[in-house]
């Protein structure tokens, strides 16, 4: 996935974001680069869609942490 698509792609399912992370994770590494954790997968959603549901601030945090790395990796010097 290309730098530019990487950080401007949206998960719109576990698998997706489990992809996202893996490949951003990847981008840092080749970069020498280390960013936070991104955030951990909910364990204790009802399933009833809840107003506020623990899956919503889920992708809501993934999407900052994806944002952050983007960040970095803008910020870092450009690879020789």
């Amino acid at each position: 996935m290309a730098s530019a698509a990487l950080f401007a792609t949206t998960p719109a399912t576990l698998a997706e974001a489990a992809a996202l992370v893996a490949a951003i994770e990847a981008a840092l590494a080749a970069r020498g680069l280390h960013l936070r954790p991104p955030p951990p997968v909910p364990t204790t959603c009802c399933g009833r869609g809840c107003n506020g549901c623990v899956w919503a601030g889920y992708y809501t945090a993934l999407l900052y942490w994806r944002d952050c790395a983007g960040a970095l990796m803008a910020a870092a010097p450009a690879p020789d």
